[in-house]
């Protein structure tokens, strides 16, 4: 009976409790709702001062990729053989390309069509990156939730959904397998911290599919592969390890190493590269902790020990074959089973001693210090906080938050493409440190508020007291005297009774205790106050900073540059010029040589057939069209003339300014020749140690048809040959060409295109030769004395 009144009395003060509970569910799923749709317009700052245009050189290729899936189907995509690249060599595209973004945006593709909704493919294709921003901002905040609450999630979303670095990568009309990675990526984190803080068999199979979506999208998936057996193996290292560790790895490994051989260009990689033995031996130890744990509860003291003995001895033997074997096979490989990108991670001066290729790509760079303040801002100074907070308390799930940032920020110092990966860490500790701090200054208001205003009450309270106080004594001393007469009506009571009593003690002693741990945090209020200002204003320079990075520094398209000045914007649409000019003037069949940089536009938006591209998996084809580059123009004419070509494009920046051009990408093209063919040295392009294109240049750089190319007519411009981009005049001012022509030059001179010259009649040659003697002797002697390097 007692126990029915007290719930009903309790039934009226957990209605507020419930009703305050649904506000805030429906508060935050607003709140998501409002972050989604921040991630996906802030970056659409391309497409409105711009326009609806595919971003960057990659992209160019997963769009061509995606126009031929979505006309021809999925069997034709697995089986297309393009020979539009690296002729004459061609690509296998089904089995030599990540088919998530392009399977993705075809499934979008196909569905708004279905719904009736007329988007053409390069529609989908520029809106996706923003579309799967807002589904990361809201898998950061899954994430964030499992390890910090709700409120650490939602802030860690909101800073995830415009953070300059990933935003960089999203940008509407960036179309690169980063876009719909990154929310894999953190997707797969949630479902293994997930899977972590339940134990869930679902939870952990949804994990492995999740991870097979990561495989699909991007070769980055070897970051998840490492990190999660670093997490394991540091919670079994810290006697962490639980059942619940055990179902959120083993399947993880098992699903997601047979689904990831799925994937025609992982293979079996999934098993037989060094980047996922660190997986396989991480779930050798798991398996072994686990049958200590489980024989150590069925067997004695006396005989654990001798089990533990016997598995030992027999483990360390099977251990130290399995890693013989391992080390046979690793040695064997001349890369120690390390793809060139992996060993460079590991080694940050391998690619630059051993890969040129690698090491000439910008994104594979080391960052600056100034690029994690443009790409993280404040972020940098919250993190640090972050950290502190996952330790109070640490769980399995913040631990791997740290264990995260702490990998991220590692590669993210080796390659500068990789800041990416460190993006996410950084919200997710940022939003951790801001949520704590937040959490302990309006605490301190709250609670120096509700101080101040009982005292007040207090004091306007006295009169009153004073003058019942003598009523309230009567009243107290009636009721102690109705309770000495029921104790001595009721002798003992009830053991029962003593023991709930106790019980409900010892549960409002926890309570009572964390309130006080809570007191002993308070701030004063003036300090409070200040402190929520502070951090408003800090969080209002990031918005500010993100907005700008959007609107300014990563919406313009690479296609097309834009330049301010005195009378207004210019705009340089040289590339689209260029490859509308081949596209109308050259015949379909014909082959366009140019540095591998602009492979896939010239595939995609001239339709021509290129001998390289962006793929760069044949390196000798690389350091062909290299070395013809630095060769003299009769010997690169050889060598373009064996691989067919027709046409030369070069990309030249100095009459505009514009820094890409291939000028100051041609020491890669000699480092990448001569990797291959020994006789191009880089020396012999460098005076005193220097690169120069002026008067005091090398004669071999000179004469190089690189040079040739990119300077023929160049003084006509202004009578001086003035380069704006190096910063001085030409070297070599008034030369001719005798085995190139040029063909079309664009408005801003930014892209040059030459003809081959045909070869001479060899038939005609030697009847001249019959027919005069000695005047064809002469020619053939004035021939000899001609130096192919003027």
């Amino acid at each position: 009976m007692a126990e029915t009144e007290a719930d009903a009395a309790a039934a009226p003060s957990a209605a507020p409790g419930r009703l305050r509970n649904a506000f805030g569910g429906v508060l935050c799923a607003f709140t998501l709702i409002l972050i989604g749709v921040l991630a996906f317009s802030i970056r659409l700052f391309s497409v409105i001062k711009y326009e609806s245009v595919i971003h960057e050189f990659d992209p160019y290729f997963n769009y061509r990729v995606t126009q031929f899936l979505s006309k021809n189907g999925i069997y034709e995509f697995w089986n297309w053989f393009d020979d539009r690249t690296w002729y004459p060599l061609g690509r296998v595209i089904g089995g030599t390309v990540y088919p998530g973004l392009t399977l993705t945006a075809g499934s979008i593709w196909w569905l708004v069509n279905a719904l009736n909704i007329p988007l053409s493919v390069e529609t989908v294709c520029v809106f996706t990156a923003p579309i799967f921003s807002a589904f990361a901002s809201w898998a950061t905040y899954l994430l964030t939730k499992e390890a910090k609450g709700t409120g650490a999630g939602l802030m860690a979303a909101a800073i995830l959904g415009m953070v300059p670095s990933y935003i960089s990568r999203s940008v509407a009309g960036s179309y690169d397998n980063e876009a719909v990675a990154i929310f894999a990526l953190v997707f797969t984190f949630y479902l293994y911290v997930k899977t972590l803080n339940t134990g869930s068999l679902f939870y952990a199979t949804l994990n492995a599919l999740s991870y097979f979506y990561m495989v699909c999208s991007w070769g980055g998936y070897t970051f998840i592969i490492n990190l999660i057996p670093m997490h394991v193996l540091l919670c079994i290292v810290t006697g962490r390890y639980s059942s619940r560790l055990y179902i959120a790895y083993a399947p993880l490994v098992i699903l997601g190493t047979l689904l990831a051989a799925l994937v025609p260009v992982v293979g079996f990689n999934a098993v037989l590269t060094s980047e996922h033995f660190a997986s396989f031996l991480v779930f050798i130890i798991l398996h072994v902790v686990a049958f200590v744990s489980y024989i150590k509860g069925l067997l004695t003291p006396r005989l654990y020990k001798m089990a533990m003995t016997l598995v030992i001895t027999v483990g360390m033997a099977v251990c130290f074959a399995v890693v013989a074997i391992l080390v046979a096979l690793v040695a064997s490989s001349p890369t120690k089973g390390w793809s060139g990108r992996s060993l460079s991670l590991l080694d940050p001066t391998y690619a630059s001693k051993y890969i040129p290729i690698i090491a000439s790509v910008s994104e594979h760079q080391p960052p600056t210090w100034p690029s994690y303040f443009m790409d993280i801002n404040v972020l940098a100074f919250l993190v640090p906080a972050g950290i502190i907070s996952c330790f109070l308390p640490l769980s399995d799930a913040s631990s791997f938050m740290v264990l995260y940032l702490v990998t991220a920020v590692y590669f993210s110092g080796v390659m500068v493409r990789l800041m990416l990966v460190l993006a996410p860490a950084a919200c997710i500790l940022s939003g951790i440190a801001l949520s704590s701090a937040f959490d302990v200054l309006t605490r301190s208001m709250k609670f120096q508020l509700s101080k101040l205003f009982d005292d007040g009450s207090a004091i306007s309270g006295n009169g009153s007291t004073e003058a019942t106080s003598a009523s309230a004594v009567n009243t107290n001393s009636s009721k102690s005297e109705n309770k000495t007469e029921k104790s001595e009506a009721a002798p003992k009571e009830k053991s029962s009774k003593k023991n709930r009593r106790k019980e409900k003690e010892v549960t409002e002693s926890v309570p009572a205790k964390s309130k006080k741990e809570k007191r002993l945090s308070v701030l004063p209020l003036e300090a409070s106050v200040i402190g929520t200002l502070l951090l408003i204003i800090l969080g209002g320079f990031y918005v500010v900073h993100c907005v700008w990075a959007a609107a300014e520094a990563y919406s313009a398209p690479s296609i097309v540059l834009t330049s301010r000045s005195r009378e207004g914007l210019h705009v340089f649409d040289d590339f689209r010029e260029a490859y509308a000019w081949l596209s109308h003037n050259t015949d379909v069949d014909d082959k366009v040589a140019s540095w591998w940089d602009y492979g896939y536009q010239t595939t995609a938006m001239a339709n021509r057939t290129v001998i390289v591209d962006n793929n760069t998996w044949n390196n000798t084809h690389i350091a062909t069209v290299g070395t013809a580059m630095s060769s003299p123009e009769k010997a690169a004419w050889e060598i373009f003339d064996s691989l067919d070509v027709k046409y030369v494009l070069v990309v030249f920046g100095g009459l505009v300014g514009y820094p890409s051009d291939d000028i100051n990408k041609f020491l890669w093209m000699v480092r990448i020749g001569g990797g291959e063919f020994p006789h191009i040295k880089e020396p012999d392009y460098l005076r005193d140690g220097q690169y120069r294109v002026d008067a005091q240049a090398t004669p071999t750089m000179l004469n190089c048809l690189m040079y040739k190319l990119c300077y023929y007519r160049f003084v006509e411009t202004d009578g001086k040959g003035f380069d704006r981009v190096r910063g001085y005049e030409i070297g070599k001012k008034h030369f001719k060409l005798t085995h190139f022509e040029e063909v079309f030059t664009t408005h801003h001179w930014m892209v040059r295109i030459y003809k081959l010259k045909p070869q001479k009649n060899r038939v005609r040659a030697k009847l001249r030769k019959l027919k005069s003697g000695s005047k064809s002797s002469s020619t053939l002697a004035a021939g000899r004395k001609k130096n192919p390097w003027q």
